[in-house]
């Protein structure tokens, strides 16, 4: 089992997960020249409160009108974007590009105890958090009988 996570890029949540969409790309780390390389394997981490569950994805040097975030009817949240390229100019001489371009989308499937007409999403310094608050769970009441004889 030691072989598993690192195997799989070390993530923290599990391919096993039920709740994520995400497919495992074995070409994920290769060198590629297409443009949406990087930037499409953008990181999200996903935490569960008693109250909620928060998403925070870190899409630094993007505005909030270039993310969307979007809930679908059967309860799938997506959080997607897009990074324009650069203009170039002919006069400058490019060094190193490394910042990365495109497109990316990410899909969660929320469970059954989220309030998907609450969603709430801010983004702050380049940090983008979607909060989907939970169902309060009603404790039983427990009412106590008197055992006569």
């Amino acid at each position: 089992m030691a072989l598993i996570p690192s195997f799989f890029g070390n993530r923290r949540s599990s391919v096993f997960d039920p709740f994520s969409l995400d497919v495992w790309d074995p070409f994920k780390d290769f060198p590629s020249t297409s443009e949406t390389s990087a930037f499409a394997n953008t990181r999200i981490d996903w935490k569960e409160t008693p109250e909620a569950h928060v998403f925070k994805a870190d899409l630094p040097g993007l505005k909030k009108e270039e993310v969307k975030v979007e809930i679908e009817d059967d309860r799938v949240l997506q959080i997607s974007g897009e990074r324009k390229i650069e203009k170039e100019d002919k006069s400058d001489t490019w060094h190193r590009v490394e910042r990365s371009s495109g497109k990316f989308s990410r899909r969660f499937r929320l469970p059954d105890n989220v309030k998907m007409d609450q969603v709430k999403a801010a983004m702050e310094n380049g940090v983008l958090t979607v909060t989907v608050p939970k169902v309060e769970v009603k404790k039983p009441d427990v009412k106590s009988i008197e055992i006569s004889g």
